[in-house]
């Protein structure tokens, strides 16, 4: 089986708390996210989104474009606007030949709004739960046909962010719209990461490797403190630093035959945790997981062709 591993530029510049950003280039991240062994890259502020600018810009860093967010609103807009906003970045995507677009609610999220308790964040009836799907479903089969695959992302403090949640949204939504499996926003949620793979494997498509510090997460106060307080007291981190079993997280997903790539995505605070450390700590620990559960990591980055 093969694996490619990839990380987010989160880890160098947040788009939600600009106080944890390290005040590097994108060429930067690039050249020390590949100089700890990563070969791909999901999309940031950062990046050009002209593909005959950013293609050169991958190609010196013999690194591949992963994935990158989208911020969608089908919760409460229509289907038209979200088309509109998306099209320009499905034709990015291609020109680069990235694998997905990442779909992630913001709609009624409270995830970006620090006055917001986590405790407040917004909830589906089952009939809203059962349309929104819907609309997902033909949202990503609409997505495909223009040739740019979404993956959907639960997410904290969004309308699916526990285990109920996106069993529910599972439930209803249909093999148009794949899934990414989060592994610490699944935890921070009080969800069972391991059983979710075995409920979901069949519709997951892009993984991220987040890992958690449970001992910041148990010590939240829902009812006072917000998704950004808990990023900024350091809840998340990247695999082999955190609270997350990764070792059995992989292979639960090689039992399932999962084939793809695992992506680091460990937004903290850059002078505490400086990012090429922690890459090289996720890397490290990735590498001695993926062996054991028999995946083959890929080490090319650019293409040759």
């Amino acid at each position: 089986m093969k694996a490619r591993l990839g990380m987010s530029p989160i880890a160098w510049w947040n788009d939600d708390l600009a106080e944890l950003s390290d005040d590097v280039s994108l060429e930067e991240c690039l050249r020390q996210s590949r100089s700890a062994g990563f070969t791909g890259m999901e999309m940031g502020r950062r990046f050009p989104n002209d593909p005959n600018v950013m293609l050169p810009i991958l190609k010196a860093a013999d690194v591949t474009l992963c994935g990158g967010w989208f911020s969608g609103t089908l919760v409460d807009e229509d289907m038209a606007r979200n088309k509109d906003r998306i099209q320009p970045m499905i034709d990015l995507f291609r020109a680069v030949n990235a694998p997905c677009i990442v779909y992630g609610e913001v709609g009624r999220s409270i995830q970006g709004d620090r006055s917001k308790p986590l405790a407040t964040k917004p909830k589906l009836s089952d009939d809203e739960m059962k349309a929104y799907a819907k609309r997902l479903t033909e949202f990503g089969e609409w997505c495909a046909e223009q040739g740019m695959p979404l993956s959907y992302h639960h997410h904290m403090a969004a309308v699916v962010e526990t285990e109920p949640e996106l069993d529910a949204f599972m439930r209803y939504s249909g093999a148009g719209i794949p899934l990414l499996l989060d592994a610490g926003h699944l935890a921070f949620a009080g969800g069972d990461v391991l059983r979710a793979i075995d409920n979901h494997h069949k519709r997951i498509s892009h993984v991220h490797v987040k890992d958690v510090r449970m001992g910041v997460i148990d010590k939240l106060d829902r009812t006072k403190q917000s998704f950004l307080d808990a990023v900024a007291l350091g809840a998340f981190t990247v695999p082999g630093d955190g609270s997350l079993d990764f070792g059995a997280i992989v292979q639960r997903f090689a039992d399932h035959g999962y084939e793809g790539w695992f992506v680091v995505e460990a937004e903290q605070d850059p002078k505490k945790n400086p990012p090429l450390k922690m890459a090289q700590v996720g890397h490290k620990e990735l590498m001695r997981v993926m062996t054991a559960a028999g995946y083959t990591v890929e080490t090319q980055g650019f293409p040759n062709a």
